[in-house]
């Protein structure tokens, strides 16, 4: 077992502390900075930095540990699918998407997840570990470095739920968002829970400018409990009372993802429950057509239901849009990601 910090754990902070206890000067921890945000996990390309400190950085801390062992790209839109080798064995994926305004990617939070949603592929895997702050940033690094291309957007909404490794998301937030890092605004990341009320209380008083976004998914209680067991433990009454106090505190809009099942929750009593449900929220509903994958115990809704339907929220008052899908052909889309490599699925 490998028990070095991994080298995009370290902060600024961290990195000055180390040069300092080494006897180091002050700029070198700031060239070493510079290199690791810049997405550089191999000492021997951080050229600047004199072979004897590299040595030393090789052995307290673990270097080129996370690496892209399959890439799939979609041959409907180009969005690129990247696998991700961790030190222990875990696998994870990370998604890119183009769009008009750049490039977007959506990171893993989690080797696995403990949620048990019945529609997602990804809770059928099986659950590893929480990933460090290191390894999410890792991912947003390494796909920019192999992208060649920088990442203008981030979504916390791959494999895993984000508030079940809450202390570890802070961290990467703070890190991507650090000025002297990536730098990356913080109106530009989104993380989408399942709905831990306790942590979206923790996360509203942080007052952060950071998007919100939650896994509805269901407009009542019975419904819930069958499509997310986990998160149904929690009542949709308690959960829309945190969601108003997260608008009320921070002033920013607050999302719905909203997957649709062909003829489970896409039906116009549906429609009028879910207006009960945010009636008076600064809110938009994300509607998303669902994903089937081998095991599912659901339907693709069919394109006129969702027609039906998004109609139905709108002339009940309701923000709400059909995310576009994306990757499909590659199990990039929505509810597809998993840990298909160890089961001998290279996400074809």
């Amino acid at each position: 077992m490998d028990n070095r910090k991994f080298c995009l754990d370290l902060t600024g902070k961290d990195i000055e502390k180390w040069c300092l206890d080494k006897g180091y000067p002050k700029f070198r921890a700031g060239q070493i900075h510079k290199w690791l945000s810049s997405g550089v996990i191999k000492t021997e390309e951080m050229t600047n930095i004199p072979q004897a400190m590299r040595d030393e950085l090789e052995k307290d801390f673990s270097f080129g540990s996370m690496n892209v062992i399959h890439e799939f790209v979609s041959q409907i839109d180009g969005t690129v699918k990247l696998v991700y080798s961790l030190w222990d064995g875990n696998i994870i994926e990370s998604v890119v998407m183009r769009y008009k305004t750049g490039l977007s990617i959506c990171i893993s939070s989690q080797a696995g997840c403990k949620m048990g949603c019945t529609f997602c592929a990804s809770a059928h895997a099986g659950f590893g570990r929480s990933l460090t702050a290191g390894e999410m940033l890792g991912q947003v690094l390494l796909s920019q470095r192999h992208m060649n291309e920088k990442i203008r957007s981030v979504v916390v909404m791959g494999i895993g739920e984000p508030f079940d490794n809450f202390d570890n998301l802070l961290g990467f937030i703070g890190m991507l968002t650090d000025p002297e890092g990536p730098g990356l605004g913080a109106r530009h990341i989104t993380v989408s829970t399942c709905g831990l009320i306790p942590r979206i209380k923790e996360f509203t008083a942080l007052k952060s400018q950071v998007n919100l976004a939650i896994s509805l998914h269901a407009p009542n209680d019975e419904l819930r409990k069958e499509l997310m067991p986990v998160p149904a433990h929690y009542a949709l009454r308690d959960l829309m009372d945190a969601c108003r106090e997260y608008t009320k505190v921070t002033g920013r809009r607050i999302t719905f993802e909203y997957s649709l099942f062909d003829e489970v929750n896409d039906t116009i009593a549906c429609a009028d429950q879910l207006q009960k449900l945010l009636k008076g929220m600064n809110c938009h509903v994300n509607l998303i057509a669902a994903n089937e994958f081998d095991g599912s115990p659901y339907k693709r809704c069919r394109k006129k239901r969702i027609e039906v339907f998004r109609n139905a929220l709108e002339q009940r008052g309701i923000n709400a849009t059909l995310r576009r899908e994306m990757g499909s052909d590659i199990m990039a889309a929505c509810g597809q990601l998993r840990r298909g490599i160890e089961q001998g699925d290279k996400g074809k």
